[in-house]
């Protein structure tokens, strides 16, 4: 049987790797340490990844930018907030559809860019940057994209097949249009990310690495050591099939076999929950279903859990895993982790040491992978939870990263 060794796996290529070209470096005066961060909707609650950025920033101010607050989102105190009104008129509704077909700037978004006086824009997803791009540019601004996931795995054709609406058939193109202009530039949240929009047509030395990273003060080990809690399996994620829920379900029955006393606890909603509701109720497994959950009690959860799993698998549509920021922050609070060998996950884990990684939808595989997890002796828990802990903080430590965020703020900024 595989064990978890200290010198097993690889490590990921740190995205400080000496074959990047360094930085260019601009002007940095000090009245343009403003950036606007542009999200059409201000904020769902999956998107805890942006605020803790924003939240984050030492050297630079943001302001939050977008059409409409979601209800019931995420609580923004203490961030400077920027709606765009939408068209107050028939007429005006329709002439930014117009405005849009024919990739022309639209006024109210230009005059407040241009209100905001911040050196650059900084955009989260490519869908919602094409969306502002000709509008951004008219301002006189450098624009800055973060590339997370669907917006660059999602194959072209699906896109100008109907994926997202009929607005998106024309994504694929808009993005290279806009990937051309020299005020472009990008973030991809994984090296996994840069190799697909490299593929899909972005050149390469425009696209720089930068995980968002994890609030390791915050992200902290509960007060349960690890090898003293319940045999307890965390899920947390979209019940949709590119997490895997239902793969996961089917391998934890396998688990039962061996570890009759595990338990799943499933966090998250989406259109597969009552499918995977049912599946347990088949199998006759104790899983519990917690529906969506707010950051707060994702940490309490994690700190009950004995190892977390995000068993991913890629669709033929394109749709993968960005990178998993789960996975960051359970191994943060000392929790290893399983994922599948997809996308940015393999560069979160160092396999054999703070988790596992299996070929993805191989139900056996991941069976055994959390059987490991789950039954390695008392004295090899307490390793593993430091290693968890110290890999984040190395690697991963959300300070850290911010830092590099805003090397790259600098670079792009107006002049």
């Amino acid at each position: 049987m595989r064990t978890w060794s200290r010198s097993a796996g690889h490590e990921i290529r740190h995205f400080r790797k000496a074959t990047e070209p360094p930085l260019r470096r601009m002007n940095t005066s000090t009245h343009m340490r403003k950036v606007a961060v542009f999200r059409h909707d201000l904020l769902p609650v999956s998107e805890t990844f942006i605020r803790a950025q924003v939240k984050s920033l030492r050297n630079w101010q943001a302001v939050l930018v977008g059409r409409r607050l979601v209800g019931e989102g995420l609580r923004l105190d203490g961030i400077p907030i920027r709606i765009i009104p939408g068209a107050d008129s028939t007429y005006g509704q329709w002439l930014e559809r117009l405005q849009f077909w024919l990739k022309r700037p639209i006024q109210r978004l230009v005059r407040t860019f241009e209100s905001l006086d911040v050196g650059l824009v900084h955009a989260h997803f490519g869908t919602d940057a094409t969306d502002i791009w000709p509008s951004v540019k008219a301002a006189g601004l450098p624009m800055l994209v973060t590339l997370h996931g669907y917006d660059i795995n999602i194959h072209k054709r699906s896109w100008e097949s109907g994926y997202g609406g009929l607005r998106r058939r024309v994504y694929p193109g808009r993005l290279l249009w806009m990937a051309r202009d020299p005020s472009v530039s990008f973030i991809a949240a994984s090296n996994a990310l840069k190799l697909r929009a490299v593929e899909a047509g972005i050149p390469r030395e425009k696209i720089r690495v930068a995980y968002i990273g994890v609030d390791t003060r915050r992200f902290t080990p509960g007060k349960t050591p690890l090898a003293r809690r319940r045999p307890r399996i965390l899920f947390v994620g979209r019940m949709v099939e590119s997490k895997g829920p239902l793969l996961l379900i089917r391998a934890f029955a396998t688990v039962r076999k061996f570890v009759p006393n595990a338990e799943l606890a499933m966090v998250g909603a989406g259109p597969l929950l009552e499918a995977c509701k049912r599946e347990a109720t088949r199998l006759g497994l104790p899983v519990s279903f917690s529906g969506p959950a707010t950051s707060d009690e994702v940490l309490a959860h994690i700190r009950e859990a004995k190892v977390l799993c995000l068993p991913s698998i890629p669709l033929p549509d394109g749709a993968s895993e960005g990178l998993g920021q789960v996975l960051l922050e359970a191994q943060s609070c000392g929790v290893p982790v399983v994922g599948s060998n997809i996308g940015g996950i393999p560069e979160a884990i160092r396999p054999g040491v703070t988790g596992q990684i299996f070929p993805p939808g191989d139900e056996a595989a991941l069976a055994e992978c959390l059987k490991l997890a789950l039954c390695s002796p008392e004295h090899r828990l307490v390793e593993i939870a430091a290693e968890c802990r110290n890999w984040m903080q190395s690697q991963f430590d959300l300070s850290s990263m911010t830092s590099r965020l805003e090397e790259l703020y600098d670079a792009t900024q107006k002049t």
